[in-house]
């Protein structure tokens, strides 16, 4: 619209240059008269005034055509500007009614830009015959809308399109079972709803009224400058579907930069993960009582600071609710107070992590089996309350694979899977304990030992190897230093 706006401003600086000339014309006129006498003087002015009124009127109506031609040219500007707009499959919703200005509800006005959105432009389609949208853009022009119902796609389906750009509000009467958005098509039978989404640069105020945003049963969609608060079940939720990628985005429930009075009463999650090979990374969730929710296998969760309930307070920073197949790497996350929570993990990674205010990884026994599992070169800062790095909660049957090994700590206690120990005395009898240190107890899978005795050379055995303890014996009592290295693994 701004090309006609400016287009239909020129017609009075038109009209005013006509009259200017035609004054100019008169005075010219005038003038070349100037060397008569009174009488003569007086004649020729007035037939001087008799030609310069007609040319005056003639000029002033050609600069009256050319103001009409004028406006007909901004007209056939603003027609094909109209005509541009609706082939660049741009839809500002403030054309349809919406306020920018979040005094009324924009529900309606909102959804109707984005079904206009889903009217695809060609047959063209997209996996498994979603309609290919061609790029199409539901713009929410840089305002604030109120709505009272969930902002919903069309059960057709439809892929390549995005809704950037603007904050949406919940009212007071927002349902609190829904999301501000939802792309979901309920009864679909297709495998796959929607592909190729995208939703960015956007604040989704849910009021404590639902959620913010759910992705169910889509294919690639990307969520990237999301801005999710005021939730009370989820900031974003994945279910189903394949290949959504969380990024550059921050979710609390309350307003908080942290030390919040009220952090012990905070509920809600992030982000909750029900689907396959999804990726969260450079993600903040500062309030929540759980960061990030996992509840189905084969995800990646990168570069995540989490610090919303703190784990002493009840709260989780991520936790994998996935017993017996997790299938799930994390890494270069920070767990400022939260920690990790993984319910018999199998196939587990973390690592390059930092571990604040006594958080950890905690290994949750519910059928009792570990196996795959990788707690490596990790750093853990704790308050000296003599908490483990990694914790066992429950018993363990069934361990196979699991390495915790190479993670460094201040204010707490090192947990391992592989240790070393030295004995030193004079007899027949060395005893090195590791039960302070490995993980699982009363398992070691594998032994190495040295004796080293001067000029000795006692015959030594490895007498006993229980509770966590090696047993080196010797024939007969020597000065010697006993060497152990142990892994709870037999591999």
């Amino acid at each position: 619209m701004e090309p006609a706006r400016r287009g239909g401003s020129r017609a009075p600086v038109v009209f005013l240059g006509a009259l200017l000339l035609a004054l100019a014309a008169g005075a010219s006129a005038w003038s070349h008269h100037g060397g008569l006498g009174a009488a003569g003087f007086a004649t020729a002015g007035r037939a001087a005034a008799a030609g310069g009124e007609r040319r005056y009127r003639d000029l002033a109506l050609q600069r009256t055509e050319s103001v009409r031609s004028s406006f007909a040219a901004a007209a056939a500007a603003r027609r094909d500007l109209a005509t541009a707009s609706a082939s660049s499959r741009v839809y500002h919703v403030t054309d349809y009614g919406a306020d920018p200005t979040g005094a009324t509800d924009s529900t309606a006005a909102i959804n109707s830009a984005i079904a206009d959105a889903f009217r695809s432009p060609s047959n063209a389609t997209m996996t498994g015959g979603i309609p290919d949208l061609g790029g199409a853009e539901v713009h929410l022009d840089g305002g604030t809308y109120l709505i009272k119902a969930p902002l919903t796609l069309p059960a057709s389906g439809g892929g390549n399109f995005r809704i950037h750009g603007g904050s949406l509000r919940a009212s007071d009467d927002f349902p609190t079972d829904r999301y501000l958005i939802e792309l979901s098509a309920k009864g679909s039978s297709r495998s796959f709803d929607y592909e190729y989404a995208t939703l960015r640069d956007l604040l989704l105020d849910c009021n404590y009224r639902g959620g913010g945003l759910a992705v169910v049963n889509s294919l690639r969609v990307g969520v990237d400058n999301l801005y999710v608060v005021h939730f009370a079940s989820d900031g974003v939720a994945v279910t189903g579907g394949h290949e959504t990628i969380i990024r550059n985005s921050f979710f609390g429930q309350h307003m908080t930069a942290g030390k919040d009075p009220g952090e012990r009463s905070f509920t809600g999650t992030g982000i909750h993960l029900d689907g396959n090979d999804n990726t969260v990374s450079d993600v903040v969730i500062f309030s929540a009582a759980t960061g990030i929710l996992v509840t189905r296998p084969a995800n990646s969760i990168s570069g995540v600071h989490c610090y919303n309930k703190a784990t002493g307070w009840g709260g989780t920073g991520i936790y994998l609710k996935i017993p017996g197949l997790t299938q799930t790497l994390i890494s270069n996350s920070y767990m400022d107070y939260t920690s990790i929570v993984a319910e018999d993990p199998v196939l587990l990674h973390v690592s390059g992590s930092f571990f604040l205010g006594d958080a950890n990884v905690v290994l949750k026994a519910v059928n009792g089996v570990a196996r795959g599992v990788q707690v490596v070169g990790n750093i853990f800062s704790g308050q000296d309350k003599g908490i483990d790095i990694v914790h066992l909660d429950g018993k363990f049957d069934t361990v196979d694979q699991v390495y915790v090994q190479q993670n460094s700590a201040t204010g707490m206690t090192i947990k391992s899977t592989a240790a070393r120990g030295t004995a030193v005395g004079n007899g027949s009898s060395w005893t090195v304990d590791f039960s302070p240190v490995l993980l699982f107890p009363d398992r070691i899978g594998h032994v190495q030992y040295s004796l080293v005795a001067g000029d000795e050379f006692p015959g030594h055995t490895l007498r006993n190897v229980s509770g966590n303890q090696v047993v080196v014996a010797t024939d007969k009592p020597v000065s010697a230093t006993v060497h152990v290295l142990v892994d709870q693994n037999s591999d």
